[in-house]
């Protein structure tokens, strides 16, 4: 179970982490192949310190993780987080397929009682 394996917290971190579309976009850069920091800032019209904070919010929700390569701090997404929080969301949707059908069985019902009275008058 998702709960088990991402505290609050760390949910709370990493949907935070995921708000932000430059960060999402970091994500999705870095698990194609891990790129530095140097590369990533290169991709936004913001300066490297605004880069490097977005990355620094992503290794907090270990969305990602950086590892030195000489001079150069290599990003690499971490899949093991993403996971957790898909699994998340899978269940949020489980929950919410069930009260769809749920619903969908009420109002069933009521049409065919509708249906049932029209035919008794």
């Amino acid at each position: 179970m998702v709960v088990d394996q991402l505290s609050d917290d760390e949910v709370d971190k990493v949907f935070h982490a995921l708000a932000d579309k430059t960060r999402r976009d970091i994500v999705q850069r870095v698990l194609v192949s891990p790129q530095s920091v140097s590369v990533l800032a290169g991709e936004y019209s913001m300066s490297f310190a605004a880069v490097q904070k977005h990355v620094a919010v992503l290794e907090r929700a270990r969305l990602v993780t950086k590892q030195k390569r000489g001079r150069e701090q290599l990003v690499s997404a971490d899949p093991d987080t993403l996971r957790h929080a898909s699994q998340l969301l899978d269940r949020y949707e489980q929950l919410w397929r069930h009260r769809v059908r749920a619903i969908a069985e009420i109002l069933s019902e009521d049409t065919d009682n509708i249906e049932d009275n029209k035919e008794q008058s």
